[in-house]
């Protein structure tokens, strides 16, 4: 019972965060949104802050659960970015990442200082596509000066499809023939530029 409690503050305050931001949002309208007590939300967060950091590092673990694909020398450059490119896909399209996503991003443009956090422990996350375009440089199959620079831009082929505009435009999660299109394209892209 106090899991599914615990639950269901975390869900109203991230509705709640969404829709009011982090300032006008209280403890109060958490737990009438729950359906608890305000004692039983203080009880699982000592305060806002507190709770608004279980968010953060909820949205830190559905980035970091992300399944990797090491690079391996021994199969096509398109297969394995492709894999790559589809594990990255599936979170963007599920909707209680982006639902996370949105309340962090709103409350970074609001609050720098709180934001820094988060947005180092995502790019940490991102760090694999980085660490796999490395290996792939080191066994000569691309040609990349600045890998760092190179798995940004990639995902910049993705977000710019499937995240920036449901974070910012409300737009809906991609069809998957979307999702290929993209993928396809991206893939494409980085290796006529790299390989």
């Amino acid at each position: 019972m106090s899991d599914r409690k615990r639950e269901a503050i975390i869900e109203a305050a991230v509705e709640e965060f969404r829709l009011n931001g982090f300032e006008a949002t209280s403890m109060d309208r958490i737990a009438s949104a729950a359906e608890v007590s305000k004692r039983t939300v203080y009880n699982h967060f000592p305060s806002k802050d507190v709770l608004f950091a279980e968010i953060l590092t909820q949205l830190y673990h559905r980035i970091h659960a992300q399944l990797t694909v090491p690079y391996r020398a021994d199969r096509p450059l398109r297969d394995q970015l492709e894999e790559l490119l589809w594990q990255k896909m599936r979170l963007l399209n599920d909707s209680n990442f982006i639902d996370l996503a949105r309340v962090a991003i709103s409350e970074a443009i609001h609050s720098p200082e709180r934001a820094r956090e988060m947005v180092g422990r995502m790019s940490e996350r991102e760090e694999g596509l980085t660490v796999w375009i490395r290996a792939a440089v080191a066994d000569g199959k691309l040609n990349i000066a600045d890998p760092f620079f190179a798995a940004n831009q990639l995902q910049g082929l993705i977000k710019g499809f499937a995240f920036w505009p449901q974070i910012s435009l409300s737009q809906p999660t991609l069809t998957p023939a979307m999702q290929k299109q993209v993928i396809d394209a991206a893939v494409e892209m980085f290796l006529r530029c790299y390989s």
